[in-house]
């Protein structure tokens, strides 16, 4: 017998999203489907598509958007030679093939499971083999891994394909978000409960397009989801926790052990030197505060250790406490002498940990419990007011008599077969919509993590759904779908206003004309090192350190010692690899990523917010790395005689020569005695480098 909720949630089943996907005809107005559907609202308005793109912005808006870094002026000039009927279409087919392809997927996926390569909150630890998992999402989107496929592995890869390494790193996705792992005394009970909230939340968000987590303390207050709901999916995971699984063999283990060793050895005596220098002054210390103490904490740090009783040990840690000098009082009491030797034994053990051994390969995953937990709703939410017990299962609205086992085994492998079911209404929709959000600028749905009451309504309906029963048909292939809309006449169209769309359309919700785009922070990055000269393309591994700012390195580091916490490759040229590969710290992001809207990566972040501030020009033209990278174009520019140079710095820059008007701004700036590493600079300020034609 249903309760007067579940009857009420169940009245709703009616609402768009939850309802299976149907394939509507394609309306006769275009050999192209996607241009038939949004055509069919346009020109009831009596409006159509903007006029074509030319040749060359086209090409630059589309290996920006499909690889996050420019054409350059060789493969400009071999696609504007080419007469051939399908050769924009061998573009996007090459494009497509490239590896940057992965990549510039793979920073949208992040986005939305909210990865980063540390823990987050107070003490934020970096995470030694999360990037496994950066890597799989990387590969999975290059090697057009079915999305279904894509989907259970990091759902349940463990479960699903036993044996299986890369199934296994792709669990990582539940553990992607922050975790709260700091020291001392823990309510574990409560840590506990942030880790399924995430791994909820998780699944809400990247699959199902629902903010689940409305209902954690109450019923959901606008979509049909009960509270008793979003605990069933919390039990899902009630079997499971997160490991750090082998990857390694015996023979890689026992490799790793016997580096561990030998690099101690290099360490250890640089160590004992440094406690040679310290000793005397730290006990001097300890013997100065230990007569400050008070009688009965003194008698208790007196006592041998395995003599004290359980309130004397406490007593004793905390004389320890009182008597312990810190580093830097340490460091106070050393005379010049002293300060100089300890300096440069350190700068020895720096150089040496340069060279520390690579850890052996671990999956930063999630595993099964042996004995899955009794899960109960929670009253507003609290861990300390257990209300009634509920087993695993689905939303009841969208469930349709499916059940998920009480076992621990098979819990999320149930789960992962039920989201990437042709049927199920709502994960070919979700994703679909996240792939033309990513083409055109935005959503058919402008709400990509909210498909409920209060998200946006789909502004093209048919089209959403036409696309959704396509991505299906296709084997859930995002490639296919990728490349669909990129052959539409939409995509190609300009981003030139017309004044009559702008009033009656300033949203562009009937796609009238391109959406203006600007580059993602790291893609901005990206491509100023591409065109500089200076990108390492290699791929993969672990994340890389880069420079940052004094200023930032002393708010991060000012309660420890501050040298080397933030050290930088061997190989100085690994610093200028491509931004996804760079350390993703949640406490600390990179100025210039920071001002171009980078997310924290606390929580998932299905559109990146599009700001427009002072702190963005003046990254752009006075930080330490505009300013090197200006100087390294004006080397590549002098490679060419200085009549050439202002010809190929438009080209590589913006990918189309310099007007007159430009080459006579750069006569006249020359002429004043201006550098070529000034106007270097001054262009990849420009607004034309920063935005997708």
């Amino acid at each position: 017998v249903l309760s007067k909720d579940e009857q009420r949630v169940l009245a709703r089943r009616n609402w768009w999203s939850f309802q299976k996907p149907v394939r509507a005809a394609v309306p006769k107005l275009a050999t192209h489907p996607v241009d038939a559907f949004l055509l069919d609202k346009l020109q009831a308005k009596g409006w159509t598509f903007a006029k074509p793109l030319g040749k060359a912005a086209l090409l630059r808006r589309l290996t920006l958007d499909l690889t996050g870094l420019p054409p350059t002026p060789e493969e400009i000039d071999a696609f504007l030679a080419d007469p051939a009927p399908n050769a924009y279409e061998k573009q996007v087919d090459r494009l497509m093939a490239s590896p940057a392809y992965g990549e510039r997927w793979g920073l949208k996926w992040l986005d939305v499971v909210r990865y980063a390569d540390t823990n987050g909150f107070e003490l934020d630890a970096e995470r030694t083999h999360a990037w496994r998992y950066r890597d799989y999402v990387i590969q999975s989107f290059n090697s057009n891994k079915p999305y279904d496929r894509f989907l259970k592995e990091q759902i349940a890869g463990d479960e699903l394909y036993p044996g299986n390494p890369q199934a296994l790193i792709a669990t990582g996705f539940h553990r992607a978000g922050p975790e709260h792992v700091v020291g001392g005394n823990q309510d574990e009970e409560m840590n506990r409960q942030e880790v399924l909230v995430e791994m909820t939340a998780g699944v809400g968000g990247a699959f199902l397009g629902l903010t689940l987590n409305c209902a954690r303390c109450h019923n959901h207050k606008f979509d049909p989801i009960l509270q008793a709901d979003y605990y069933k999916l919390q039990a899902v995971f009630g079997s499971t926790k997160g490991d750090e699984i082998n990857l390694a063999s015996k023979e890689e283990e026992k490799a790793y052990a016997d580096a561990v060793m030998a690099h101690a050895a290099k360490i250890d005596p640089i160590k004992k030197a440094i406690q040679e220098i310290e000793k005397p002054h730290r006990e001097r210390l300890k013997a100065e505060r230990r007569k400050k103490l008070e009688p009965h904490l003194l008698a208790a740090l007196a006592k041998p250790k395995d003599q004290r009783t359980p309130e004397e040990k406490i007593l004793a840690k905390n004389a320890e406490d009182q008597i312990s000098p810190s580093w830097d009082e340490v460091l106070a009491e050393l005379n010049a002498d002293e300060k100089q030797r300890r300096v440069a034994l350190r700068q020895q053990m720096h150089a040496i940990n340069l060279d520390e051994p690579e850890p052996a390969a671990k999956a930063y995953a999630v595993a099964l419990m042996e004995k899955p937990e009794t899960t109960h709703i929670l009253k507003i939410g609290d861990h300390k007011h257990k209300l009634g017990v509920v087993g695993p299962g689905v939303p009841l609205v969208l469930s349709n008599g499916f059940t998920v086992p009480d076992s621990a085994k098979g819990r999320r492998a149930a789960l992962a077969e039920w989201l990437a079911s042709p049927d199920h209404p709502l994960t070919a929709r979700v994703m679909v919509n996240r792939i033309w959000q990513l083409r055109m600028g935005q959503g058919l749905v402008r709400t990509p993590n909210d498909f409920g009451a209060l998200g946006e309504r789909p502004t093209h309906p048919q089209l959403l759904d036409w696309l959704a029963t396509e991505f299906v048909a296709q084997g859930w292939s995002v490639k296919a779908i990728d490349k669909l809309i990129l052959m539409s006449a939409a995509y190609r169209q300009s981003a030139d206003l017309d004044p009559v769309k702008v009033k009656e359309d300033p949203d562009n919700r009937l796609y009238g004309r391109a959406n203006r785009r600007r580059l993602e922070g790291e893609a901005l990055r990206d491509s100023v090192l591409a065109v500089s000269g200076m990108l390492n393309r290699k791929m993969g591994g672990r994340p890389i350190k880069t420079p940052i700012e004094p200023e930032v390195y002393d708010l991060i580091f000012t309660e420890y010692e501050t040298d080397n916490l933030w050290p930088l490759p061997k190989d100085r040229s690994e610093m200028y690899r491509r931004s996804i590969y760079l350390l993703n710290k949640r406490s600390v992001r990179l100025p210039m990523m920071a001002n171009f809207d980078q997310p924290d990566a606390m929580t998932s972040c299905p559109i990146r917010p599009v700001s427009t501030h002072a702190l963005q020009s003046l990254s752009m033209i006075n930080s330490d790395f505009m300013q090197e990278q200006s100087r390294a174009l004006a080397r590549r520019l002098e490679s060419v005689p200085a009549a050439q140079r202002v010809q190929l710095a438009h080209r590589l820059t913006l990918g189309r020569p310099a007007r007159p008007a430009e080459l006579q701004l750069a006569r006249d700036f020359f002429a004043r005695g201006g550098s070529l590493n000034d106007y270097s600079l001054a262009l990849l300020n420009r607004n034309e480098f920063l935005y997708l034609p």
